[in-house]
């Protein structure tokens, strides 16, 4: 095993996408009566789709975007902002 530690890197103009897709993804949660917080905590801590609801294209377009890069983009959301 390696000491090195490996670099992730998000590409710079992911963000945007992101934010579109994941506030389509919100709205269509919170429309249908879901906690939309829960249901996409429980998506990226599973990868199970299921989490999220298929209204208004909502599971398909939270599958679009990369996890590991929606979490690194939460993450550094959360510490800067």
């Amino acid at each position: 095993m390696e000491d090195n530690t490996i670099k992730f890197v998000v590409p710079e103009d992911a963000s945007a996408e992101m934010k579109a897709i994941l506030s389509a993804v919100y709205a269509a949660l919170n429309e249908k009566g879901y906690n939309p917080i829960n249901q996409i905590v429980g998506y990226l801590l599973s990868e199970d789709p299921t989490y999220i609801t298929n209204y208004n294209n909502a599971r398909s377009l939270i599958c679009k975007l990369d996890r590991d890069e929606l979490l690194q983009e939460l993450v550094r959301h959360y510490l800067f902002h």
